[in-house]
């Protein structure tokens, strides 16, 4: 299979997946500034899914387009990372992994910036304003849940010590990645884990909070192998396209 396409998928699914959890917020968040804030975050990261979705339709050359990849692929076929796809939980829950993400795309995206392959480099451009927001957005509700009242607090150091066993996949390598990596295209994610590991801490100690010492880290995603909780949501995203495989509007 065409690495550039697998690895254009992965960035793909993740961006897609995780916009789909922050979607379901969209009327509930806890105050309606908020509420748009985050409704504009999931539509920033819609945006790019497309437009990495369009390019892997592209690559692959089998006359799939971009909704085809969205709509049309069963749950193993998907390639996220097993962090994106984690259930919103409580609002704390949901915006510590957002900044777990955040600060990994900023750090990806800003390297992937310099590739060689020229529609990768553009999206990635593109995508840094973005995630440059998206980072201020969540770390400053890490800041207000941490330092916050007691309750928020504890939400916010539950949410760290369930999520921190996602975060080691989004450092993986494979031979994929190593033979584009030789290329020129892409960046060796593994290189970046000191650097995001540096700054979320800092963020954790200025919000009270602690990174959790076990070092066990659970993966999958990537090879199609995820938690019970894709699924649900391929199921609900995906409802009207299967229902209506040619409807026009």
């Amino acid at each position: 299979m065409n690495n550039l396409f697998v690895y254009t998928l992965r960035l793909a699914d993740n961006s897609l997946v995780l916009a789909q959890r922050l979607s379901e917020w969209t009327g509930h968040g806890p105050f309606l500034e908020e509420d748009l804030a985050l409704t504009n975050v999931a539509l920033d990261t819609f945006g790019t899914a497309t437009s990495l979705l369009e390019y892997a339709a592209q690559v692959e050359g089998k006359g799939r387009s971009a909704d085809d990849l969205a709509y049309f692929r069963h749950e193993r076929e998907y390639t996220n990372v097993l962090l994106v796809e984690q259930p919103n939980g409580d609002y704390a829950k949901t915006i510590v992994r957002q900044a777990f993400v955040d600060h990994f795309n900023l750090l990806l995206y800003t390297e992937l910036a310099k590739s060689k392959d020229e529609t990768i480099a553009g999206i990635a451009q593109k995508a840094i304003k973005e995630v440059t927001y998206h980072v201020r957005h969540s770390s400053s509700w890490v800041l207000r849940f941490g330092d916050g009242t007691e309750e928020s607090h504890n939400r916010a150091q539950e949410a760290v010590n369930e999520l921190w066993r996602f975060t080691g996949e989004l450092f993986e390598m494979d031979d994929v990645e190593n033979k584009l990596v030789k290329e020129g295209i892409v960046v060796n994610t593994s290189l970046l884990k000191e650097k995001w590991e540096k700054q979320i801490t800092d963020l954790l100690t200025k919000a009270t909070l602690k990174k959790p010492e076990s070092s066990f880290m659970q993966s999958g995603g990537r090879k199609g192998m995820h938690t019970e909780h894709l699924g649900y949501l391929l199921s609900e995203m995906q409802t009207v396209p299967r229902m209506y495989p040619n409807a026009k509007w």
